[in-house]
């Protein structure tokens, strides 16, 4: 508000001289240019936003009932409090584009884990904004799909005039727990409705060679929230995906200048119990070529289906354990016959065959997009190219050979090898 006040001054003193004949000192046009100046002001202050709203009970039709972001000068801002964040390795859904925040009530902070999310306080809100650039020409329908990280949020907040805004989700810390609550964005992008039951979106994908692919995009509804943030089958409680410190141990763009995530929640005080950052664990950026390939499969693989396919979760049964805790081969798929895959097999007898993902269950269950069999279940309508891509290579990098026992002569054939 500091550049509005100015203004508000140096257009009230205008008003002064203005007010005042040559030669002549009046109280009228001091009363008038005093005037001036306090509307001014008054102005200025009035576009101020609201302090951000919790509410801990109900569920608020709009989105600007939070005020959590604004829109508000051609751009979706942020509220004072409201924190900007990224991931080393982020979900692909749709190659949507997200701007994510997070806000803690004022004298509270969130307690460090070392591998589950962050013990979170009763009132913290979580944002997740997803977007797509437009194309140069298009009727809004048509939006840019592309792997392009987005950029961190400017000082003056998202541009809004080359995106389609699309869903907001809230995940919100009640005295009961977390909830979820997905908004959906009106066509003139001045806010967003709650949409409990979810919506379904006709879009098409213009990709950068120029191919072009009609899809559906998918906002959940509560029900599908809980597939996936219930991360434990059986106390079936949602909590965060990405606020864990593996994810969050990275370095941030804020207005202010370079910073560790991690150090900079806990230089505001959101962050209680962070060790030295060189102990934190940290997990690959998969499009960074400069690290290994077995740590960026590793992390698009904990991102996109750890939180399902880990020794509590709702894909325990499977048998295949994809978080990044995981070391055993086997319960990572290599040579792990399928247990629940249904038609997702693909034919295949393998979920991972050592140097062969065109026989793997793994890269068959990524590629496809047929609902029965496609993997993550939830979240997708478009096949991943580059992810896909990064999973084959991975594939065809593992060596050694499958064999498969057949119970009723005993006879064991070596299958594949990955020489």
């Amino acid at each position: 508000m500091r550049s509005a006040e100015t203004a508000a001054g140096r257009a009230g003193r205008e008003g002064v001289m203005q007010a005042m004949p040559v030669g002549a000192t009046t109280l009228q046009g001091i009363r008038t240019g005093l005037c001036a100046l306090a509307l001014l002001a008054l102005a200025a202050c009035s576009r101020a936003p609201a302090p951000v709203q919790f509410h801990a009970q109900g569920n608020p039709p709009k989105l600007s009932d939070w005020h959590v972001l604004q829109v508000a000068d051609g751009h979706l801002q942020l509220n004072a409090g409201v924190v900007p964040y990224d991931l080393n390795t982020p979900l692909f859904s749709d190659y949507a584009r997200k701007l994510r925040t997070l806000w803690l009530p004022a004298g509270t902070a969130a307690r460090y884990e070392n591998e589950r999310p962050f013990d979170f306080p009763v009132g913290t809100i979580v944002s997740k904004t997803f977007y797509y650039p437009l194309p140069a020409r298009g009727d809004g329908d048509t939006v840019r799909g592309t792997d392009v990280r987005a950029d961190a949020i400017a000082a003056d907040g998202l541009p809004l005039a080359g995106v389609r805004l699309i869903e907001t989700r809230l995940l919100v810390r009640r005295q009961e727990g977390w909830i979820a609550l997905p908004y959906v964005w009106n066509a003139e992008q001045t806010d967003a409705v709650l949409a409990r039951a979810g919506d379904e979106i006709p879009l098409e994908l213009l990709r950068d060679d120029g191919r072009r692919e009609k899809f559906t995009y998918v906002v959940p509804n509560a029900n599908q929230c809980a597939g996936c943030h219930a991360t434990d089958n059986k106390a079936r409680a949602i909590e965060p995906i990405g606020l864990k410190a593996r994810h969050l141990n990275r370095d941030y763009a804020y207005v202010n200048g370079d910073a560790n995530q991690l150090k900079h929640l806990s230089d505001l005080g959101y962050l209680t119990g962070l060790p030295g950052l060189a102990a934190l664990p940290r997990n690959a950026d998969w499009q960074d070529d400069s690290q290994p390939l077995d740590r960026r499969a590793r992390a698009y693989l904990d991102i996109n289906c750890g939180h399902c396919h880990n020794p509590k979760g709702p894909a325990n049964t499977s048998g295949l354990t994809l978080d990044s805790a995981t070391t055993e081969t086997m319960r990572l798929g290599v040579c792990k016959p399928p247990v629940a895959a249904g038609q997702g097999t693909g034919n295949h007898l393998f979920d991972i065959v050592p140097g062969k993902p065109g026989e793997s269950i793994l890269s068959y269950r990524m590629g496809s997009t047929d609902p029965g069999a496609m993997m993550p279940e939830l979240g997708r309508g478009t096949r991943h190219d580059a992810g896909v891509a990064l999973i084959n290579e991975w594939i065809g990098a593992t060596t050694g050979s499958c064999a498969l026992v057949t119970p009723a002569d005993n006879i064991t054939m070596v299958l594949h090898t990955g020489e």
